[in-house]
């Protein structure tokens, strides 16, 4: 018995391992025309339900912005991310920023100030400026290119 928990332990960590930071995101096109038309569409596993309920019934202060939508499209929307939100409080924050989640500053630790102040960079969520497959769905650390190359900060 111990042997088959073992097996199905090890067979789901190779699938893990082989997914290699991929976000398999269904397709919703209204989600992608909308969302993306002025950022990434972030894909709903970064935040919580909670945040993204709260993010959308706020479209019209839109992190400075008026984003709003038709009443269909909001709600398509809403119901989609809520479906694939994350699960875990590692991925809220009451910022409704992905970057103030403890996933994203444990995952960026080691990105320097300097990088995030980079002109190609402009700020932490742009995303593409790094993830360059982001758009695609793979955020592995394979499909990351750093402008200036500078993760850690150095003191010259």
């Amino acid at each position: 018995m111990k042997w088959i928990a073992g097996l199905v332990l090890a067979t789901v960590a190779v699938a893990a391992y082989a997914d290699g930071g991929r976000i398999n995101v269904p397709a919703n096109a209204t989600w992608k025309e909308e969302c993306g038309s002025c950022h990434i569409a972030y894909p709903p596993q970064l935040l919580t339900a909670g945040n993204w309920r709260q993010l959308m019934s706020g479209l019209d202060r839109h992190f400075g912005s008026n984003a709003s939508l038709g009443a269909g499209e909001r709600q398509e929307i809403t119901g989609f991310l809520e479906r694939y939100a994350a699960r875990s409080d590692r991925y809220a924050a009451s910022s409704l920023r992905i970057s103030d989640t403890s996933w994203f500053r444990r995952e960026h630790r080691e990105v320097s100030s300097r990088t995030w102040s980079d002109p190609e960079v402009g700020s932490r969520s742009n995303c593409t400026a790094c993830h360059v497959n982001a758009e695609r769905g793979d955020w592995s650390e394979h499909g990351i290119r750093v402008p200036g190359g500078r993760f850690e900060d150095d003191d010259d």
